[in-house]
């Protein structure tokens, strides 16, 4: 399972070894924010989460994309950049605590909560520890080793998991949220230079930083949109609705959004430099790209409507009562998380073919129409209101307007990429359906509905992609054939 052979054969076995990654990872999260969900309760959710906002808003505005720089590079030594690299991180996450460190008050008041302060200047930390990782670790992605990037990613996972919900065992606030996230970090930072030989030493090259900055001028650009447009929601629900809402509303969007999610990261991480391998062959681009496509929507459109529609069953049996006025906001970000799996794809192959500036300026309107209707979307219908804006401006007019470049970059034509969309929603349809009508019927406890429910949903959507490739001529069997063979 070591990535090695041609780019396809290495591709497929990162492939799996990024998903198996972000399965394990997710399942191990989700876990973690079950019991804490249990464990605290929605407002000390809502707390960490104004804390991990301030966070992530500082590290979105100081992302100047200096791994994506390193990794579309077509040499494949490029220990010449590290340093410079390393340096530039260290500099960035310094900056990023104290900022945070000084601005907790600020921030605390502005949500009128202080006691979100402390919390603030406790996770700030986290930006400085990541920037002392071994920069190496960019070579996890440029060269498919991604069986080093999972122990890497795990290893934290673990570690948050155990300490967060110990701490929340014995003390049940925030800080048990505070605790396993900074050990996620710090574990990650030891293992990094235990799992790839580099080491590096405090030389800073001007010509290349220039290099580095000037191709993540764009990165930085769609970082800052991408959270003004994926997080602006939830900075604007805590300032508005409070804790308790910005709590609910994070549990939707991430327990709607896990699947999707989980299949940009594995689209955003493998294909980016595959992409990146295949940008001087315009044909085999375009024939990994469509394929892409297609794997991708076989995954995540089931996934979303199944989501959609155990959702209630799900946040009764696992999250309590506390946590039943998320539910019809989970169940419209499921579409967002869809959607969203698709312009991941599109993300990736835009980076790989040098226009990641596609990415900001398509942003640009996407956060214009957000900060235009946010206020009366969810001062009108609280955080139903902004899943609802959040997921239709994606809907119309981002995703029209998605395909039009895409399929004029890529090359291929509206039914030809609409045709890799076709047969995965509608039998994710019939699926939905299906289950729709048991779980209206069905009178059993929660845990065990929740259970049934999604196993029948599973054996249903085989069985009728099953029939699609027999009777219709769907060929995903023939690509996830060719992808086996391959391995």
């Amino acid at each position: 399972m070591t990535p090695t052979g041609g780019t396809t054969e290495r591709i497929v076995k990162s492939v799996i070894w990024v998903t198996g990654q972000n399965v394990i990872g997710r399942l191990i999260q989700l876990a973690m924010l079950l019991v804490l969900a249990r464990l605290i309760g929605p407002r000390e959710i809502g707390l960490v989460g104004i804390a991990l906002l301030a966070l992530s808003a500082s590290r979105k505005f100081t992302n100047i994309g200096l791994n994506a720089a390193i990794v579309q590079r077509k040499e494949s030594n490029v220990d010449g950049y590290l340093n410079t690299n390393w340096l530039l991180e260290i500099g960035r996450g310094a900056l990023i605590t104290v900022v945070l460190f000084a601005s907790a008050p600020l921030i605390a008041s502005l949500f009128d909560t202080p006691r979100a302060e402390p919390l603030l200047q406790a996770i700030g930390f986290s930006p400085l520890i990541l920037g002392l990782r071994n920069p190496g670790v960019v070579y996890f992605q440029k060269n498919l080793e991604f069986h080093k990037q999972f122990v890497y990613r795990i290893s934290g996972s673990i570690g948050a998991f155990i300490v967060a919900v110990g701490y929340a065992l014995v003390w049940p606030t925030a800080w048990a949220y505070v605790a396993g996230f900074l050990t996620a970090d710090v574990i990650r930072l030891v293992v990094s230079y235990v799992i790839h030989d580099y080491r590096p030493r405090p030389q800073f090259d001007r010509e290349v930083a220039g290099e580095l900055i000037n191709y993540g001028k764009w990165i930085t650009g769609s970082s800052i949109l991408y959270f003004i447009y994926s997080e602006g929601d939830d900075a604007f629900v805590g300032w508005l609705l409070g804790p308790v809402a910005l709590g609910w509303y994070q549990y939707a969007y991430r327990f709607s959004n896990a699947p999707a999610t989980e299949i940009s990261q594995v689209v955003s991480s493998v294909m980016f430099p595959a992409f990146s391998e295949y940008q001087d062959n315009p044909e085999r681009l375009r024939s990994s790209f469509l394929k892409t496509v297609q794997l991708v929507s076989l995954v995540t459109f089931p996934m979303a409507i199944g989501i959609a529609v155990v959702t209630p069953t799900f946040v009764r049996g696992f999250l309590g009562s506390d946590w039943t006025g998320m539910i019809t906001a989970m169940q419209i970000l499921t579409l967002f998380g869809l959607f969203r799996s698709l312009g991941k794809v599109f993300g990736a192959f835009w980076k790989a073919i040098g226009r990641p500036d596609y990415i900001t300026k398509l942003s640009v309107l996407r956060v214009a129409l957000l900060a235009l209707l946010i206020y009366p979307a969810t001062s009108t219908l609280g955080i139903t209101g902004t899943a609802l804006l959040t997921t239709g401006i994606f809907v119309f007019p981002m995703m029209p307007i998605d395909l039009y470049i895409i399929t004029r970059s890529v090359g291929t034509s509206y039914s030809a990429l609409l045709s890799e969309l076709v047969y995965p929603l509608a039998a994710s349809a019939i699926m939905g359906a299906i289950v729709w009508y048991v779980n209206l019927v069905l009178e059993i406890p929660p845990i065990a509905e929740f259970v049934v429910l999604v196993s029948l949903g599973a054996i249903i959507y085989g069985v009728v992609t099953l029939i699609f490739t027999q009777q219709f001529g769907w060929d995903i069997d023939k690509n996830v054939r060719e992808l086996m063979s391959t391995l």
